[in-house]
């Protein structure tokens, strides 16, 4: 194993070609060529695939979570500003949001700006429990959107087939005239709806969770 590799070189090459090749692409194999060794020196290192996903990951949420954060006012801009942060970062990589779903975090270096996010929930009167769901919630609708808006525009300025709302229409029996007509709301004005679905997650958030609501047994 060349002495001057490591698990940091590794992850950024990895993040590098991410944008090159897309997750299918993106083989250990493929990472060596590009760091000119043996793809077995990289084993040392990473057991699998899966492993070096979960590093990826965290490097990501590392990078994200750099510099200083505003202090936020209120749970709701709380919540707003970390999706909103959280999408942003996504979709600086190719195939970000499913790098980022599902895998296993390797550090807890987040630990600080998860507390001092939940901090503000307790502070208004949540619960923790409800503050953490609010939280998870709002972490997964991002995470979903960020999924979805990432098959139709793999890279920006780019459409995947498949997605063109005049074509889709034009290709679903007439019969079915909402789905058709519903494309563009389905595929089109990513920037919009990730907005409108956030005001709706908050208003949820609110109406079910907040300190005012009288929860079910």
């Amino acid at each position: 194993m060349p002495p001057k590799l490591d698990r940091a070189q590794v992850v950024d090459a990895a993040l590098r070609l991410l944008d090159e090749t897309g997750l299918d692409g993106l083989t250990l194999r493929r990472i060596a060529t590009e760091l000119d060794v043996k793809a077995p020196a990289l084993y040392w290192h990473f057991a699998n695939k899966q492993a070096l996903l979960d590093e990826m990951a965290t490097e990501m949420l590392r990078r994200m979570s750099a510099g200083p954060a505003a202090a936020p006012g209120s749970w709701q801009e709380a919540l707003v500003g970390t999706c909103r942060t959280l999408r942003a970062a996504l979709l600086g990589y190719r195939d970000g949001a499913k790098v980022f779903s599902g895998t296993r975090l390797t550090d807890y270096g987040h630990a600080e700006s998860q507390h001092a996010m939940l901090a503000v929930f307790v502070r208004s009167g949540f619960e923790l429990a409800d503050a953490a769901q609010a939280f998870t919630t709002a972490y997964a609708y991002t995470i979903g959107f960020v999924i979805e808006e990432q098959a139709v525009h793999p890279v920006p300025g780019e459409q995947a087939p498949g997605y063109d709302p005049e074509q889709r229409a034009a290709a679903i029996d007439p019969a079915y005239g909402l789905a058709a007509a519903a494309g563009q709301d389905f595929f089109g004005g990513f920037e919009q709806r990730f907005e409108r679905g956030l005001a709706v997650v908050v208003a949820g958030v609110e109406r079910v969770l907040g300190p005012s609501t009288p929860h079910a047994p």
